[in-house]
């Protein structure tokens, strides 16, 4: 599994990006969202992947960000019916944090308008996702009147990260917060990310 590339900005164009590592040009498929972080040309950079395997290929597509990357993976993994190219036109049509809060709200209007969506696909992503995408949304919302702490950020990133991966909600939720409670020391949501992986994949 390819998770990151880092090396030099040969070329980008809106949909698609090439990096240079260590004289290997990777092309890789991208959002409008992350085309607009990106680098100008020539300057060192480092996209996050997600490898979709096919029977004639194999190709790689990018994000700027880990939220981006979920999300990508939470729309192709557990809803039917979307696959890579649906889930870019998705985050190229809306923010990540709009999109949380359509789905949670079943606003299908604003999700309906994404290019290559309608309305039958947006009804199916708000059915297939909703449970997913609840309690994030939720705590979110109970700490809009102040800034949520590292910590509450923390615990949002990791459940959204192993929910992508295909772990239950109410499994993910627990394992965070336990480990939360037990580990005072965990500086970031790629460590908390690891440490739930590693305790959910030993059955503790």
């Amino acid at each position: 599994m390819i998770t990151f590339l880092d090396g030099t900005l040969a070329s980008a164009l809106p949909t698609q990006a090439i990096v240079n590592v260590g004289g290997v040009g990777y092309e890789v498929f991208i959002p409008l969202s992350s085309y607009d972080k990106l680098p100008a040309a020539g300057q060192q950079v480092q996209i996050l992947t997600h490898l979709h395997v096919r029977e004639d290929a194999h190709i790689l597509y990018g994000f700027m960000t880990g939220a981006e990357r979920d999300l990508f993976r939470l729309l192709v993994n557990h809803v039917s019916g979307i696959g890579p190219k649906l889930a870019l036109a998705v985050l190229s049509g809306m923010t990540v944090s709009n999109f949380k809060n359509a789905v949670v709200n079943a606003d299908i209007t604003s999700l309906s308008k994404i290019s290559g969506l309608g309305k039958k696909t947006a009804e199916r992503i708000v059915l297939e996702l909703k449970d997913k995408l609840g309690v994030v949304a939720a705590w979110e919302a109970a700490s809009a009147a102040h800034a949520p702490t590292a910590e509450q950020s923390q615990a949002n990133e990791a459940v959204l990260a192993l929910i992508a991966l295909g772990y239950k909600q109410i499994d993910a939720h627990k394992t965070v917060r336990e480990l939360q409670e037990k580990e005072g020391d965990i500086k970031t949501a790629e460590e908390l990310v690891k440490l739930a992986l590693k305790r959910m994949a030993a059955g503790r």
